[in-house]
């Protein structure tokens, strides 16, 4: 924590003054701002200051804290394991509120090694490596990860910051629906993983002492090792119960000796990431329909009705690429889907 510059506290000290408030009053505003100025964030008195800090009417502000529900909207989007997974959007006025939040308070700056998800350099890839060559893998999810996040704790990020009680909770609310993260928000990816910290510092001590290696993407927990205990994911729904989490224990799966092992799309079988045996059999299906029969033609026989199809083909194969950059097969259909899209 460092010390807030001198000419800033004086110019504060001056403000106070002369605005006549009292010099104890004026001592209990000082000390809130050097505790939360020495951490480089923004000083918040009241509500009314945060909105003219955002740049927003104080009454819009009052009423996104109050009523959070009037400022976004919902709809659906197919999960890749099936089902549809809820989307929360905040409307632009929120969005504006949460996006300052995260670029002036929401430093991601102490977040866990172990996790990799919504953290710059970081990623699927960098989450799946520590898994590559190992004879035990063992994958288990988080159930409704963002809204049982509780709006209690997000209070609590912002108090341990220094803020005040009704700032906290005011900071909070913008960042909450129904008493969770919801899933849209701009600031719920990084205070899932301030929130997180804790469990993540004991699933590694759990992990080390068993000799596993581990890591989180969100909501998808991964451990390896050469051996795992069919007990150890009893051990781990017990440390995530006492963070008021749950793991939905239908996608617990263990996956022992040469069966093929995948982590949030990618296989970590061997010594190098590849991409799974099935979606490269797919891909290149998909490529060799077209090469044969023509673009127009695949699609009205597939009744493909999507019209970002050819850009959803083209992000496979470069997805395909970032995990396995020589390919040349990859390499060779990446090309001839640019032509066609030129073309």
């Amino acid at each position: 924590m460092n010390n807030p510059p001198k000419e800033l506290i004086k110019e504060w000290k001056r403000y106070l003054l002369d605005r006549g408030l009292p010099s104890v009053l004026v001592t209990q505003y000082i000390t809130y701002i050097e505790k939360i100025s020495s951490q480089k964030l923004p000083v918040i008195f009241e509500m009314e200051h945060l909105a003219a800090l955002i740049g927003i009417k104080y009454y819009e502000l009052n009423k996104m804290i109050h009523n959070q529900n009037a400022f976004y909207r919902e709809f659906e989007i197919p999960k890749r394991t099936g089902g549809v997974r809820v989307i929360s959007a905040p409307y632009p006025s929120l969005q504006l509120c949460q996006d300052w939040i995260y670029q002036h308070i929401l430093k991601p700056d102490k977040l866990h090694f172990c996790a990799h998800a919504y953290i710059p350099q970081r990623s699927i890839i960098t989450n799946a490596k520590p898994h590559l060559n190992t004879n035990a893998l063992l994958k288990m999810d988080l159930k409704d990860f963002f809204p049982s996040l509780s709006i209690n704790w997000v209070v609590n990020v912002f108090s341990k910051l220094g803020y005040s009680n009704n700032v906290a909770y005011s900071l909070a609310a913008l960042c909450c629906l129904d008493d969770g993260l919801p899933q849209g928000a701009s600031t719920s990816p990084v205070l899932s993983n301030i929130l997180l910290l804790n469990l993540d510092k004991r699933l590694y001590k759990l992990s080390k002492k068993f000799g596993l290696n581990y890591t989180r993407y969100a909501d998808d927990l991964a451990f390896s090792g050469n051996y795992i205990s069919h007990k150890f994911s009893g051990i781990v729904t017990s440390i995530v119960s006492d963070f008021g989490l749950t793991v939905n224990q239908q996608k617990t799966k263990l996956i022992v000796g040469d069966k093929q092992k995948i982590i949030t799309g990618i296989s970590v079988q061997g010594t190098h990431l590849s991409i799974p045996r099935k979606t490269k059999r797919l891909i290149k299906q998909e490529i060799h329909y077209i090469r044969k029969f023509g673009f127009l033609s695949h699609i009205s026989k597939l009744k493909i009705k999507n019209p970002h199809y050819i850009l959803s083909l083209e992000g496979k194969l470069r997805f395909w690429l970032q995990i396995e950059p020589t390919d040349t097969f990859a390499k060779d259909s990446l090309g001839f889907i640019l032509d066609l899209k030129i073309g």
